[in-house]
Formats: C-alpha cells, structure tokens, sequence
C-alpha cells in the first residue's frame, strides 16, 4: 500500500494538492474523500475537477448525493453521501454506472458506503490540526491493496 501526506496551510494550497492528483487521474478510478464536516473536502474537490479541467462552478452535492461534469478531460461524477442512511439507497441514481464507468469517480463521506466502494478505490483523508493553525490540515493519500 502507498501512503503519501501532505501538508496544507491554507485553503488555497489544498486546493492545488486537489490540482495534482486531478492531474494524475485515469479513468475508471475512484476516489474515496473522508473528513469531518468542515475540514475542506469540497476545496480540495474544487482543485481535483480543476486538474481535470473542468472550469465549472463545482459544488458540494449534499441535497442531490451526485454532481456530474462532463466538459474536462474526463467526465467526473462527484458524490457527496453524507445524508445517505442505507448505501443501496444509491441504486435509485445507478450508482454502479458511475463507480464502474469512463470517468473519475470522487465520494466524500465514503465512509458511509464502504460496502460500496470496489476494493481498487484510493483513500483521501484531511484532517484539522488546531495546534498548528486555524486552515492547517493533513491530506493523507492511499492506494493500493
């Protein structure tokens, strides 16, 4: 298993780790983003879909669990299902076109639907360290069985 950390002392810089991996990704993957609320997940999102190049406004799909884009490199499907109660309650929206499909698949509160999420899926926590500062965070990437 591959783990990478980093280190963001500012919204903007989150966003532009967001950039990197966004940059790097392939289609098919799948990407699984945890945090409290609060922590920056949808920053990071907005510096991801930028990586793909994708210049639309991107928003947190807390109401609608899924937000697709499909005028970058290629297409993003973004979750967010943090109001999900039962993971097969994503069947309703065919969930699996889009975790197995063409584009980049991003869940925030993947958590919630682990029972969901094909073994394959890389790993994306961030985490506040108040110690360290109000916008200090820790992205940790992993990948890999």
């Amino acid at each position: 298993m591959t783990k990478i950390v980093y280190e963001s002392k500012t919204e903007a810089e989150t966003q532009v780790i967001g950039e990197t991996l966004g940059k790097a990704a392939k289609s098919g993957e799948i990407y699984c983003l945890d945090g409290e609320l609060g922590v920056g997940k949808t920053v990071f999102t907005k510096g991801f879909a930028r990586g793909l190049q994708i210049h639309d406004h991107v928003t947190s799909p807390t109401f609608t669990i899924m937000n697709i884009y499909e005028n970058g490199r290629l297409d993003f499907y973004h979750f967010d299902v943090y109001r999900i109660t039962d993971p097969y309650e994503l069947d309703e929206i065919g969930y699996e076109d889009y975790f197995y499909g063409q584009g980049v698949t991003m869940i925030e509160w993947a958590s919630r639907i682990d029972e969901l999420i094909p073994k394959e899926a890389k790993y994306i926590t961030i985490k506040k360290d108040l110690s360290k500062g109000l916008d200090y965070r820790t992205i940790t990437i992993e990948e890999g069985e």
